[in-house]
């Protein structure tokens, strides 16, 4: 977990990029029913209004609730720090999914229409198992470990 307020920065960016750029793949690998070598390839201007919208929506609504949450359920005392870490982050996938799910049906899969309720509960279906796995075993774990050796070697 970052402990200073550089190391969360850092935490922040590279966690947005990370489930961005998964959660992109995972989507459009969905859309043309096969993952080829050209999906990895995202649009750069995508990929940084999205990681923006992670990044502000996580810091304003998701990252408190789901601490809020998970800190109900983690007795820090007794608890131990994984136990803690996996808490938060299947508190921020219960949160952060539905939220984003909600931004690509409005985005990317005709806005504001009378089926919106319905693409939205559809995409929050499909990307749920993804972001969860995606987040708990991939970008959870080598973001932190990337933000272990990025304060190591520049000391912050």
């Amino acid at each position: 977990m970052p402990k200073t307020k550089i190391q969360k920065n850092i935490f922040s960016v590279l966690m947005a990029f990370m489930m961005v750029y998964g959660m992109e793949v995972y989507n459009h690998a969905i859309i043309n029913k096969k993952l080829t070598n050209e999906l990895f390839m995202l649009p750069a201007v995508q990929l940084v209004l999205l990681m923006l919208t992670v990044i502000v929506l996580e810091s304003f609504i998701g990252g408190p609730l789901a601490r809020k949450l998970a800190f109900r359920l983690v007795d820090l005392e007794k608890d131990k720090p994984i136990t803690v870490i996996l808490k938060v982050q299947t508190m921020t996938v219960c949160i952060m999914c539905p939220i984003m799910s909600l931004v690509a049906a409005i985005v990317f899969k005709g806005g504001f229409s009378p089926r919106l309720l319905e693409k939205w509960a559809q995409t929050v279906a499909i990307n749920f198992p993804m972001a969860f796995c995606w987040q708990v075993f991939v970008a959870g774990p080598l973001v932190r470990l990337s933000v272990r050796s990025i304060a190591k070697v520049l000391k912050i």
